[in-house]
């Protein structure tokens, strides 16, 4: 059994042996684990027996068996580990529990204590301030207001301390020794340090040592006077002292704020900035900050330039009718280059200066007094000896572009970038802007000069139209005369006030060629040799629509330049020289001679001429462009001022009036001329172009030379009044005036004895006379009423009966004088027509009148 069993060990040895770390391997696999068993029996198999030997599985099953026994071994060793460490584990969690159960209730402890101790300092219980010997309140913050006050005292005194040394150094020795070491130390702190007590000592000196200051009146210095009794003593002029070591230490921190600029360290210029402001308040250091900026130092080499515009520009700004060209070239460089500046210099300001506010404000003095007023001024004065339209478009464009400025400047915001300025600021800039403008604006001054320079336009544009009218025939005396009298004295002053400008000595060359081309004349010594022509004299809106627009421009002008509070009463200026030179000077004065000469034809013996109506069409429409432009412009400008506003509409409606009454009565005396002169020619109507012997020439001749002269008149008459109006007021007045000649004509037929033959001649002239008259646009109720004269033709040349049937349809009352404005004939009228008639007293016609 042995041997057996020791064969059997030799036969089948024992399986292969493995560990845990086998297993623990990240690259164990288990087929490759089995694959392994499998190949070591086989293996030992092979090495015991024949080459083709039948497969025994015995191997196999016993490598299996002792591998899953090993297996088994691990099994149970891992167990056994697993065991133990989860009684270790469940050991320390015990552990940890009861650890933090016992830092819980500490903490719980000590949040207890410090609630009682928080709760003990401020607010005792009446116990706890029984037991102590004051009363609380907040025992923490009086230890620390303590402590604080105690610190202070401390810093006091150790300064007074060093105050006291510094000064008996320099009263003593002569020397700042303790400052100067102060000074070399560097540092913010420091130099502050050293102003302060630089200043103070300059106040003990003022007190202790008034020798040095000048006060040599017996004050007491450590009980001896310093009246020269005891003058051995002093022997240093502290302030002398104390007043250099102050200077040089200013110089030194300008210079190391200037060195700070150049290298641009920021942080050391607000450091020396901030000392300096200690010291002296910061001008030293904003004077240097602003006097060396190179702006001005560059600026300061160009402020002799000359103005850069040519003369062709400042020819374009002395036209009025050119656009104005704009801001002067160098001024607008200057203003662009502004507002860079500005707005760099914001940046470096609000960086280097702990009060950039106050150095801000004085660069944007500095800038706007020196460098833009400056430019301002010479940009005025060369624009002044231009002409005074010159001053005024470049002052306006001047405001108007540091305005945009200012305003750009507002919304950048400067030291506030990106928020807009801070008010200080923007008040500031406000100013600045007023205070370049006041001397230009300021009261009065400014709306005479726009007043002066419209009179001056105006004038020239009407010199020589004036000139027309003071030359041409004016009536003798007369109601129409008087009239008209206040016109031709405005008319008179414009043409003199005119001639008087050219002649004055300040009246610059290129003002007086503008004048000179306005006017249309060429310079001459006698104004007698002006020719004018008649068409110089006439009406034209044109003229009125370039007044109009000179007006707006300097309306514009006031508006933008002058104040709020007075642009009501500066366009009630404006109005009153406007219903003045347009109004009265130009308008009424055409109407006025229109007037005047339709007034003298009224009972002319040859044919009346009617060219003068023309002139009434553009004389409305300039009155209504005007009156359309002060309701709408000037008028609307005033109404914040009411007792302006009321005295403008006031005035205004005055002016639009009298225009209208003067038109109005031009054609009322037009009416007049015409039916006079129609009233003449039907009484050149012979007796006998009734009462024709010969039919032949009555049935080749169309009409009566009477009626054929007179509708060429009123031909003629219709082309003139078409010119003259047109719309309803054109409807008004042909109503009117062929009512009239319908009156005349009416009566003019009752007057003559008419044939059966001199009937077609009648009717012939009625036919004529109503194809003139409705020519005209007539209302419908005149029209009928000139129909009306086609009866009377009818009433010449119809039989007995058919006078009687007309005779029935007759209108109750008589037409009489003004019967023609009727639909229906008269009895009066038809009963006149038939006794007109040479068959008038035939038994058929005496039957039909005495059936009237």
């Amino acid at each position: 059994m042995e041997r057996t069993s020791s064969g059997s060990r030799a036969l089948f040895p024992k399986g292969p042996s493995f560990t845990i770390e086998d297993f623990s391997n990240k690259d164990f696999i288990v087929r490759h684990f089995v694959d392994d068993l499998a190949e070591s029996a086989l293996s030992s198999n092979r090495r015991s027996g024949p080459a083709h030997q039948a497969f025994d599985p015995k191997p196999l099953i016993r490598t299996f068996e002792n591998a899953l026994q090993g297996l088994g071994s691990l099994s149970e060793e891992l167990q056994a580990k697993e065991s133990d460490l989860l009684s270790q584990a469940r050991r320390a969690e015990i552990q940890h529990d009861q650890t933090v159960d016992t830092l819980g209730r500490k903490l719980e402890q000590s949040i207890d204590q410090f609630e009682a101790l928080d709760l003990t300092l401020n607010n005792p219980s009446e116990t706890e301030r029984g037991n102590r010997g004051e009363a609380g309140g907040n025992i923490a913050v009086q230890i620390g207001e303590k402590l604080e006050e105690l610190d202070r005292k401390r810093r006091r005194a150790l300064d007074a301390n060093f105050l006291i040394q510094c000064w008996l150094q320099v009263s003593e020795t002569g020397e700042l020794t303790l400052l100067q070491d102060i000074q070399r130390q560097g540092g913010s702190e420091n130099k502050v340090r050293c102003a302060v007590i630089a200043h103070q000592l300059m106040r003990i000196s003022q007190r202790l040592d008034p020798i040095s200051w000048g006060q040599t009146n017996g004050l007491y210095r450590n009980g001896i006077t310093n009246n020269g009794n005891n003058g051995d003593e002093r022997r240093y002029n502290t302030r002398e002292i104390l007043e250099k070591f102050c200077e040089t230490l200013e110089q030194d921190l300008l210079k190391q704020f200037n060195g700070s600029y150049r290298k641009q360290n920021f942080d050391d210029m607000k450091e020396c900035a901030k000392v300096l402001y200690d010291f002296n308040g910061g001008a030293s250091v904003i004077a240097v900050f602003v006097n060396q900026h190179q702006f001005f130092i560059d600026r300061d080499q160009l402020i002799t330039d000359e103005v850069t515009m040519d003369g062709e520009t400042w020819d374009q700004l002395a036209d009025p009718d050119s656009e104005a060209p704009g801001v002067e070239p160098s001024l607008q460089s200057l203003i662009d280059e502004v507002k860079i500046v500005m707005q760099e210099e914001s940046f470096i300001i609000k960086r280097a200066f702990p009060y950039y506010e106050t150095v801000l404000i004085k660069f944007i003095q500095r800038v706007f007094q020196q460098s833009i007023q400056q430019r301002l001024e010479l940009v005025l004065e060369k624009a002044n000896t231009i002409s005074s339209l010159a001053f005024l478009r470049s002052l306006h464009s001047s405001r108007s572009y540091i305005g945009a400025l200012i305003d750009d400047l507002k919304t950048h915001g400067l030291t506030e970038h990106p928020e807009p300025c801070s008010p200080q600021i923007s008040q500031t800039l406000d100013l600045q802007m007023e205070e370049l403008f006041v001397p230009y604006i300021v009261g009065n001054g400014y709306i005479e000069r726009e007043k002066r320079s419209l009179e001056e336009l105006f004038n020239s544009l009407l010199f020589k139209y004036n000139i027309y009218h003071s030359r041409r025939k004016k009536a003798p005396t007369g109601f129409m005369a008087s009239l008209a009298l206040q016109t031709n004295q405005l008319m008179s002053s414009a043409k003199d006030a005119y001639l008087e400008r050219l002649e004055s000595s300040d009246l610059t060359p290129t003002q007086k060629a503008m004048m000179l081309r306005v006017a249309g004349v060429q310079e001459t010594g006698n104004k007698n040799e002006i020719e004018v022509s008649e068409l110089e004299g006439v009406l034209s809106t044109a003229t009125a629509k370039r007044m109009l627009t000179w007006l707006a421009e300097s309306v514009r002008r006031t508006l933008e330049l002058g104040s709020q509070q007075e642009t009501p009463k500066d366009v009630a200026i404006l109005l009153n020289l406007l219903l003045t030179s347009m109004g009265q000077v130009y308008v009424e004065t055409a109407l006025e001679a229109a007037l005047e000469k339709a007034t003298s034809q009224e009972n002319v013996k040859t044919e009346p001429d009617l060219s003068y109506l023309p002139s009434v069409r553009p004389a409305v429409t300039i009155g209504s462009m005007m009156n359309r432009f002060i309701t709408t412009v000037l008028i609307r400008l005033a109404e914040s001022n009411t007792t302006v506003r009321r005295s403008m509409e006031a005035q205004a409606k005055m002016g639009i009036e009298s225009i209208e009454r003067k038109a109005g009565s031009i054609m009322k005396s037009s009416v007049d001329v015409i039916v006079n002169w129609v009233a003449k020619s039907l009484a050149t109507q012979k007796k006998l172009d009734f009462l024709p012997k010969d039919e032949l020439s009555i049935i080749e001749s169309l009409q009566t030379p009477t009626c054929t002269s007179i509708c060429l008149f009123l031909s003629r008459c219709t082309k003139l009044i078409s010119q003259a109006v047109d719309g309803t007021n054109l409807e008004v007045f042909s109503s009117e005036l062929a009512i009239e000649i319908q009156r005349l004509l009416f009566e003019h037929f009752k007057k003559f004895k008419v044939n059966a033959t001199g009937g077609l001649m009648v009717t012939k002239d009625v036919t004529k006379y109503v194809a003139t008259l409705k020519e005209w646009p007539l209302s419908k109720e005149v029209e009928a009423a000139v129909e009306l004269l086609t009866e009377i033709g009818y009433l010449f040349i119809i039989g007995p009966e058919a006078l009687r049937e007309r005779s029935r349809n007759l209108a109750s009352a008589s037409g009489g004088g003004a019967g023609g404005a009727q639909k229906k004939l008269g009895k009066a009228d038809f009963k006149a027509f038939i006794q007109s008639r040479d068959d008038a007293r035939s038994l058929g016609v005496q039957s039909v009148l005495s059936s009237l």
